[in-house]
């Protein structure tokens, strides 16, 4: 008999320790934080509507009601093992419940009358849809960029940052999403309050409306449907700067015409857009890269517009410039990190 004999077929190797896949609890809270911070400075500085003084009061003010929501979002879409379908419903319900019922400014046809938006108004009114009172053209932009600004981009970039056996799990338990959604209840009620929503009422058939959409939203993104695991087609994914550019041109082709033809053309894009990355996502070779491209595309997009927009409140030309400079630089440094901790990765198929 040999002196070290094997052992016996059905025993298992121990498993090599995975230090990603056990963190500290220090370690799970730190993407936690930053989507708490990124959350809110992606949706409101992002593309020049605050000046650097005015950056941190941001994230401090709105934070816990953007950062709460990205936070909750994204921990109820992995606790169920959903995607990115899922994440970008129930960040559509966000946006909704934002504009529709939290500062109202979807219903407020003054919400921008104090700001260097004001001339958007005459714009806004070609569009109002009857009877509900609200601009369908506004309702695409605040919860378009809700979608894409305040959820999935802070999200992408986090999960990317991080290494393949963090990327997908949840972050926090039980007790640590009960804090999360008391933090964005309570940030929510700030904005609720008459200042946040600059002292107007929605009218109650707005209001009913508002939660319809939510509630239907939420439903649909909950669907069983999607936790299916799809096969792979066999064709393979397009290279990822493909999937920037298709999420570049709504940017471009939303603006193309005013009032309802505008509006025609901006839902046909996205959803032309939506199609393409929803087929190429099924295709092998579709992995953490092209998630990182498709996120990231509509934040650098708006970056690079931001020199040429006004931030909400009057400033001097040169506290607008510093302003985009900075949103520039934070920009190219967290799409560059995100890059970078993925190159050299093996890019496995990202959940889609």
């Amino acid at each position: 008999m040999p002196a070290n004999p094997d052992p016996p077929a059905t025993a298992d190797p121990a498993p090599p320790v995975d230090t990603d896949s056990a963190p500290s609890r220090w370690r799970r809270l730190v993407p936690v934080l930053a989507l708490f911070v990124l959350a809110p400075w992606a949706a409101e500085c992002s593309w020049g509507g605050f000046t650097l003084d005015d950056f941190l009061p941001v994230v401090i003010f709105l934070g816990p009601m953007y950062g709460g929501a990205a936070i909750l979002i994204r921990e109820t879409a992995r606790h169920l093992g959903e995607g990115w379908p899922t994440i970008v419903l129930l960040a559509a319900a966000f946006g909704v419940l934002q504009a529709g019922l939290v500062d109202q400014s979807l219903f407020n046809p003054d919400y921008l009358d104090d700001t260097e938006y004001a001339d958007t108004r005459a714009a806004a009114e070609a569009t109002l849809v009857p009877g509900l009172g609200f601009s369908l053209r506004q309702a695409f932009d605040y919860v378009g960029n809700h979608i894409t600004l305040t959820i999935c981009a802070p999200i992408v970039l986090v999960e990317s940052i991080l290494g393949p056996g963090r990327r997908l799990r949840p972050w926090l338990g039980r007790p640590g999403l009960v804090v999360v959604g008391v933090i964005y209840l309570l940030g929510s009620l700030l904005i609720f309050s008459d200042s946040g929503r600059k002292g107007f009422l929605a009218s109650p058939i707005q209001l009913a409306f508002a939660v319809a959409v939510v509630l239907a939203l939420v439903a649909v993104a909950l669907l069983p449907r999607w936790r299916r695991v799809r096969r792979r087609r066999p064709a393979r994914a397009p290279h990822a700067i493909w999937v920037s550019l298709v999420v570049v041109a709504v940017h471009f082709g939303t603006d193309l015409a005013p009032g309802w033809l505008g509006v025609g053309i901006a839902l046909a894009l996205t959803a032309i857009v939506g199609g393409l990355i929803a087929l190429w996502s099924a295709r092998a070779g579709w992995g953490q890269r092209h998630v990182l491209a498709a996120g990231s595309a509509s934040l650098v997009t708006v970056a690079a517009f931001a020199y040429l927009v006004p931030p909400y409140a009057a400033a001097s030309p040169t506290e607008a410039l510093v302003g985009d400079l900075a949103v520039s630089l934070v920009t190219m440094a967290l799409v560059s990190v995100a890059a970078w901790r993925l190159r050299g990765r093996v890019d496995t198929a990202a959940n889609s």
